[in-house]
């Protein structure tokens, strides 16, 4: 931070020289000179210090302590006073060291004299009175500790390093992250610039093979005597209606597609058949006008085979055929080209057989289609299988049958994938935590998370534009629930595990009220704040029945291990004082989980005896409930369109409820154990970690049609079925190596922030773009 700021200093020198602002420059130079921070620089400061005490200044000493502690130290949380005290007594014990070494024992009374009236009521400092009568202090066994080498040493090392923490967690102003800006947009740019350079490579690399595939595509051309094909019947020979089984056409279109290069690929449409069998052992039939007749017969197709055509070119075949063959061997290495010509073609082909589309194809397709097949026989005499030209047909369809049926459901051959409904841009890690994730969850604006661990720390991170820790706190008690103040964002509600609530101010870093809720119940489950922020619901609870009953004993499930008692009250967020106590029928019971509605008229709330119940918080009432899971109810929250509520149970189900029908279920789907608890993350030696779970178990999009939850490796996507009969998987975050506990889902920016915390104490930031479909 030292750095930033001489940085800042000299930037704004440069400023202020460039307006002209000279008074204003005198002014910042002088305020720099005596400045008793020394911009921030630690060592800058212990120098400092040091320099009071050789000099036996203890009156510069005191007032230099009390300005940093009225500066820096009276910031800090209630917690890290006990270690500024500390400071303190061995700061003015190292200044009294100091003077018995220097044989100054004037010094040393002096201070006790000055000091007496602030020192004499600490217990820590009875005996040091002795110091200044005593002939050999080094000696005695009480000071001799504090006249070594070591405990100096140690003394300034520990100054040190508290001081720089304290600045490293500063709120800065935003000026001096403009070093930190300029190296991560020197970082970012030539990363673009490595990606580009990358780029041009591969698109070198691609347009490099492109040619060679074109050049090796040139030199495996078709024979003469098929290249001319055309020219073996007159200009008036075309395919106007062939009746044809449409299967059979498809067939030679994938031996075509096998003789034809890239140049002449076609993706004609195949007509529909009327179930003639064409002639094939004379070559392929084809369709001419006859050119004699056609004023009185308008048009009347005739049928012919290739035996009716006569051409000196034919006369060459048979003696090319062992030519031809090595060809296609050479050419059955584009199996590429081959597969996507078949995929489009048995795409078109079975579009328009399903709407019953008769198309005829233009002349020169037809005319390679007809040599292609002729070909075909001509080959199989010339092996002497000229009878097995319908058989080898017949293989060929049983190899394009499944493309020709399905051609979508064949990726290899050219089918369409399904569109993914989210692109992910980006998967950052906030690792501030080093134990089990409780809680994580983002405030309305989407900028800021509040995170809690099993540990009790708290930390409040910014995502946009940077993922920074603005606040750090550490609970003396376990926290079990945490809420953001819907309309004040700043502020927290924190439910500890011994009966209180605590709301913190995340900017000022300071608790501002901690209230009791209930000795009997101290287990704080749930924390809910109504939309417009006046109040909040908090559910507290006994402590579980697993530390009261044997939960060893066989019959542990059937005694009503779940059935703790608990209570849900109403509190004013603004007075922080009790409103309401809601009725739980038929008794007290234990709620796990608390969600509120857009405008906060409904909650609902899922208990430990698996009822979920839904209050009008206008009467303040119970409006109806009914049990939904065998066991407890983890978590619950209303659908996009509020007409029904979703829940995750204990025995694994995810459920959906119209809250119009009381009881009445929508969906029911069974989700996978890593997704609803409870959580186990196992270890070496045998060792294994169970989490109940807390936070949020799934989260929605922004209009409700796709469902985050939990999973052993990351957060899962799955797309709502409007069916209601199967939950489709879309997109598997991924990045964790321990189970995640719980989710949350931001939309409040353009593109959407889902985020995963593990059991590891990791929260995985993934910032995803929806496809607009």
């Amino acid at each position: 931070m030292g750095a930033a700021v001489e940085r800042t200093d000299e930037l704004v020198r440069e400023y202020l020289i460039f307006r002209g602002f000279t008074n204003s420059l005198k002014q910042f130079d002088a305020d720099v000179k005596a400045n008793k921070e020394k911009g921030f620089r630690v060592d800058k400061i212990v120098e400092q210090l040091q320099q009071f005490i050789q000099n036996f200044d203890l009156g510069g000493l005191r007032e230099y302590w009390v300005y940093l502690d009225r500066r820096l130290f009276s910031r800090l949380e209630d917690v890290y006073r006990p270690t500024v005290s500390k400071l303190k007594t061995s700061l003015y014990r190292y200044y009294l060291v100091y003077t018995i070494q220097t044989n100054r024992i004037d010094k040393a009374q002096e201070f006790f004299q000055k000091q007496a009236s602030e020192l004499q009521n600490q217990p820590e400092w009875k005996d040091w009175f002795l110091l200044p009568f005593l002939q050999a202090p080094e000696s005695n066994p009480t000071f001799a500790p504090y006249f070594s080498r070591q405990w100096a040493d140690t003394f300034l090392v520990s100054l040190h390093n508290f001081l720089s923490v304290l600045f490293q967690c500063m709120p800065v102003p935003i000026i001096l992250n403009f070093e930190a800006e300029c190296q991560k947009m020197s970082l970012l740019q030539e990363e673009n610039e490595a990606l580009r350079q990358k780029l041009f490579a591969l698109q070198a690399e691609a347009y490099r093979l492109r040619k060679e595939d074109e050049e090796e595509a040139m030199q495996h051309k078709l024979p003469a005597y098929v290249s001319g094909m055309d020219r073996l019947v007159d200009s008036e020979l075309a395919m106007a209606s062939i009746q044809r089984n449409p299967l059979h056409l498809q067939t030679q279109r994938s031996f075509l597609s096998s003789l034809l290069p890239q140049s002449k690929k076609v993706t004609s449409k195949t007509p529909q058949g009327s179930g003639l069998s064409p002639t094939l052992t004379g070559g392929p039939p084809l369709l001419r006008k006859d050119p004699q007749n056609s004023q009185n017969t308008k048009g009347k197709e005739v049928l012919m085979t290739s035996k009716d055509v006569k051409s000196p070119v034919l006369g060459t075949a048979a003696s090319e055929v062992s030519a031809l063959l090595p060809r296609q061997r050479r050419l059955q290495d584009h199996g590429k080209e081959r597969k996507e010509l078949l995929s489009k073609a048995s795409t078109q082909a079975s579009s328009d057989i399903q709407t019953g589309h008769e198309i005829s194809a233009p002349s020169g397709v037809d005319r390679h289609l007809a040599g292609a097949c002729w070909i075909q026989s001509i080959e199989k005499k010339a092996n002497g299988t000229g009878t097995e030209v319908d058989n080898t047909l017949e293989a060929n369809f049983d190899a394009v049958e499944p493309v020709t049926r399905t051609p979508a459901a064949s990726t290899e051959g050219g089918g369409v994938k399904p569109e993914q409904p989210f692109i992910v841009l980006s998967q950052e890690e906030y690792g501030e935590h080093h134990s089990s994730i409780v809680h994580c969850r983002v405030d309305c604006s989407g900028r800021r998370v509040a995170s809690v661990d099993s540990d009790g720390v708290i930390k409040v991170w910014s995502l946009n534009p940077l993922m920074q820790t603005k606040a750090s706190a550490i609970s003396k008690s376990p926290l079990l629930s945490l809420e953001w103040a819907s309309k004040r964002d700043r502020l927290l509600l924190l439910g500890s595990g011994v009966g209180t609530v605590r709301l913190y101010d995340t900017e000022a870093k300071k608790n501002l009220c901690e209230i009791n809720i209930d000795e009997d119940m101290p287990r704080i489950l749930s924390l809910a704040c109504s939309p417009s922020g006046a109040s909040f619901v908090c559910s507290a609870a006994s402590p579980s029945l697993i530390t009261l009953l044997d939960a060893s004993a066989p019959d542990f499930r059937e005694r009503g291990a779940n059935l703790v008692p608990g209570r849900l009250l109403l509190w004013d967020t603004k007075t922080m004082k009790q409103q309401l106590h809601f009725s739980l029928e038929p008794e007290p019971i234990a709620i796990n989980c608390t969600a509120f509605n857009h405008n906060g008229n409904l909650l609902v709330t899922g208990a430990a005896d698996g009822v979920i119940r839904l209050f009008d918080m206008q009467q303040h009432q119970c409006a109806m409930s009914w049990q939904a899971h065998d066991g407890e109810v983890y978590s619950v929250d209303f659908s996009y369109d509020e007409n029904t509520v979703y829940s995750i149970g204990e025995d694994g189900k995810f459920i959906q409820w119209n809250i119009h029908k009381s009881g009445q279920k929508v969906s029911e789907y069974f989700l996978p154990s890593d997704a609803t608890g409870p959580f186990v993350l196992s270890g070496y030696s045998g060792y294994k970690q169970v989490q109940t779970p807390r936070g949020r178990l799934f989260a929605f999009d922004s209009e409700g049609n796709y469902m985050l939850t939990c999973s052993s490796t990351g957060g899962t996507i799955y797309k709502l079925n409007s069916d209601g009969k199967s939950l489709e998987t879309c997109l598997s975050l991924g990045g964790h190596r321990a189970p995640v506990v719980t989710v949350d889902w931001s939309t409040a920016m353009d593109c959407g922030t889902c985020l995963t915390a593990s059991m590891d104490g990791k929260i995985k930031l993934t910032t995803l773009l929806a496809q607009k479909s």
